[in-house]
């Protein structure tokens, strides 16, 4: 991955030097973050977590590298995953256990870093019961940005587990073989963090984080271009290729049904 982003770097620099990014607004207050309730952290037996957004009443998006055991190199049983949508400060709108997951089939997560393991780095994880929630209205999906093009973006991170926030202008900064890599400020945490293009009347996703990177001493976030992944991870979630269906409803969780907390 290091020589892939060495090797753009010249016709990066120009247009880094162009952007004009805001910083991050914490989002922990109701009325901040009113807009972004369907974004929601997604923890992991309360030993990990990574970002998530719901797309539909019963469909959360995150990166597929979420959903592996760092020490055990495993897929993550997705009964140990719960959504946490608008998780503020120790409460969230909606709780929901994982019911199955399905990661794009070209991801390795054994793999190098390399440019196909990022374009791949994508994943759907469905609910065992929809969010009916008017305060979670799932976000749309849109066509990825070009080169160039403003784009927002809105995580959890290590350093602000409690409360996600936003950096609602960052750039994307080159486009190559289906990766995003933009200038949006992201860390541990941000995985699977929606990238938002504000072109239309609202906001739409148009990638995920998959990974950090540093670009000539610029922090940089790398994503996946989701149109082309969202249709496949839909298709082999219409196939019955998900994981994590073999055990009942009964046992799937601790949280099968809504805690809805008022925003």
């Amino acid at each position: 991955m290091r020589r892939w982003i060495r090797a753009i770097a010249l016709c990066v620099l120009p247009m880094a030097a162009m952007a004009q990014d805001t910083g991050l607004q914490s989002l922990e207050t109701s009325e901040s973050g009113r807009d972004w309730m369907a974004v929601g952290r997604l923890d992991i037996d309360g030993t990990g977590f990574c970002t998530g957004a719901l797309i539909s009443p019963t469909l959360v998006l995150t990166a597929a590298h979420c959903l592996f055991d760092k020490a055990t190199r495993q897929r993550i049983d997705p009964s140990r995953i719960e959504f946490l949508a608008g998780w503020r400060r120790g409460r969230a709108s909606a709780y929901r256990a994982a019911r199955q997951a399905v990661i794009h089939p070209d991801y390795d997560y054994d793999g190098r870093a390399t440019v196909t393991r990022v374009r791949h780095d994508i994943a759907l994880i469905e609910l065992w019961q929809p969010i009916r929630n008017t305060a979670v209205i799932p976000f749309e999906t849109g066509y990825r940005p070009s080169r160039g093009e403003d784009v927002g973006v809105v995580s959890y991170a290590h350093d602000r587990a409690e409360a996600p926030s936003l950096q609602e202008v960052c750039s994307v900064m080159a486009r190559q073989s289906g990766v995003l890599v933009m200038s949006c400020d992201v860390d541990f945490g941000a995985s699977g963090a929606p990238i938002f293009s504000f072109s239309g009347d609202h906001p739409r996703i148009v990638s995920v984080v998959s990974a950090k990177a540093e670009l000539q001493g610029q922090r940089v976030a790398l994503g996946t271009a989701l149109e082309e992944s969202l249709e496949v991870l839909q298709a082999e979630l219409s196939a019955g290729r998900g994981f994590g269906l073999s055990g009942s409803a009964s046992g799937a969780g601790k949280n099968l049904g809504a805690r809805f907390v008022r925003p």
